[in-house]
């Protein structure tokens, strides 16, 4: 069931995980905002989001979000966004091991968006 914890997560279960996530660019992520197809996810901390956010977004800072997950609909498609990408792959990770099926990485995190889609997006 979404939002339940599994606990025995072997290598074999992990490269499944990795490879059943997809990762999106930032902008596919601007066409699936745009078109309301996607939820997206903020994973970084507030002191971050204060310098940087997209409109929109949902924010579950990663230390959260276990505590969090019902919070999201696992039926809906999910796009994590962090800083580089670090942090939401983790988050990627841990929504699929919980057993939401539509989840997206964003590559480059926010710091691609204010490179290549809009500059007035601060950059730290």
């Amino acid at each position: 069931m979404p939002g339940e914890a599994v606990l025995d997560c072997g290598p074999l279960m992990i490269h499944l995980m990795k490879s059943a996530m997809k990762s999106i660019d930032v902008g596919t992520l601007q066409r699936q905002m745009g078109e309301g197809a996607t939820t997206l996810l903020d994973v970084r901390n507030a002191d971050e989001l204060a310098i940087a956010a997209l409109p929109g977004a949902r924010h579950i800072p990663l230390d959260q979000l276990m505590d969090r997950m019902a919070e999201l609909n696992p039926a809906a498609p999910i796009a994590v966004l962090c800083h580089h990408g670090m942090r939401s792959h983790m988050a990627a990770l841990m929504l699929l091991r919980a057993g939401f099926e539509d989840v997206s990485n964003v590559e480059g995190g926010i710091d691609a968006w204010s490179l290549r889609i809009d500059p007035a997006v601060a950059r730290y």
